[in-house]
């Protein structure tokens, strides 16, 4: 009897023991460090502007991404491309055009502010997109840049569009015959679609549907807007229990999860979003939810510096995700972390990162409330 009742006090001290253990384990897993939150100020606008000027009409290194029909189609960039020929690819002028149009909107005191409006009279003039268009009609190239370049095309004529400004009415005026070719590409392309493309790089469906989304609300094309829904709803609706610790692969800028996630709270009502959310990805409604930032090991290999940019792709989506969505504001938090993981290695970047991951730093400073 006696031994009995030391068992049992030495089994009540080994249970207190436990418990303790996994009181400290559950404390420490709930600890969340609170990052500061990044500002995109006039002298980080001024910083951020030399990227895009020191490449936009930096015509070499440039990756074509062209099919040849004959000799005839072999040509310079600037031949093929008058607007879009630097920043190493097309799709990269283009969002580059884009950061300079964003930062001259949001900072009328821009430091290089009028040589940037000289660039992009010159740039995107009527004669040089007529040429743009005459690529696309090409019998050779009429899938090219679907639709990470297409989804950035839009966006830039959005930005135009919200510009109060006579330069940028001129601008868009000059850019309308491409956006209207880009949005009929869209119109045809997605009803022949009959799988998502779940990727964490350009062709990524959920990233060109979002933009193009945004694009169409903007400008009241409900005709895009209604074939976008559809497609989501088609591709997206049905999905559940993302596997978000797959991600990152190992030269993503994109995250298929969370872009895939953003683009459902784009086109669903808010309550079925979050009833569609809480299947998705359960694990993001946890206060102490945390994702490790993309660890980028070589900035002058232009595969890796990708993770710089799935750092910034995160963070804006994870920041429309939270948006009027109270018990999510916790994300902003994890999205604060990603950005200041990988902005202050950019504006002094090699030009692997610096010909296109200052737009990605831009738009996710943009997604930050204010």
């Amino acid at each position: 009897m006696k031994y009995a009742y030391l068992i049992l006090i030495f089994l009540f001290l080994l249970n207190c023991k436990d418990q303790n253990a996994v009181g400290r384990k559950s404390t420490e897993l709930n600890e969340v460090t609170i990052a500061n939150t990044p500002t995109l100020n006039l002298n980080d606008a001024n910083s951020l502007a030399n990227l895009p000027l020191a490449c936009v009409g930096t015509e070499y290194p440039y990756k074509l991404g062209q099919t040849l029909g004959s000799a005839d189609d072999l040509k310079t960039p600037k031949e093929l491309h008058p607007t879009f020929y630097g920043c190493f690819d097309w799709h990269s002028a283009v969002h580059g055009h884009w950061s300079l149009l964003s930062l001259l909107r949001q900072f009328p005191d821009l430091e290089r502010r009028n040589e940037a409006e000289a660039w992009l009279l010159n740039s995107i003039s009527k004669e040089n997109i007529i040429k743009e268009v005459a690529y696309f009609d090409d019998k050779n190239n009429k899938s090219f840049e679907r639709t990470y370049g297409w989804a950035w095309l839009l966006k830039l004529t959005e930005e135009l569009h919200q510009w109060n400004n006579d330069i940028a009415r001129e601008l868009e005026n000059n850019l309308q015959p491409l956006t209207d070719l880009i949005v009929s590409k869209y119109m045809e392309f997605l009803p022949k679609l009959n799988y998502p493309i779940r990727v964490g790089e350009h062709p990524n469906t959920a990233f060109g549907l979002s933009f193009a989304y945004d694009y169409a609300v903007t400008v009241n094309d409900e005709n895009l807007k209604f074939l976008i829904k559809k497609r989501a709803k088609d591709f997206y609706l049905d999905d559940a229990g993302c596997p978000l610790k797959w991600e990152p692969s190992g030269f993503d800028f994109l995250s298929p999860c969370l872009e895939e996630a953003a683009l459902m709270k784009r086109i669903l009502p808010q309550e079925e979003f979050k009833t569609w959310f809480a299947e998705f990805l359960p694990q993001l409604k946890d206060k102490s939810f945390n994702l490790e930032a993309g660890r980028v090991s070589d900035r002058t290999d232009g595969k890796l510096v990708h993770l710089d940019g799935v750092n910034f792709s995160r963070a804006w989506s994870l920041n429309y995700i939270a948006q009027d969505l109270p018990e999510y504001q916790h994300l902003r938090n994890v999205a604060n972390k990603h950005i200041n993981n990988s902005l202050p290695s950019i504006v002094d970047d090699s030009y692997e990162g610096g010909h296109w991951l200052g737009s990605f730093a831009i738009y996710a400073l943009n997604s930050i409330e204010r």
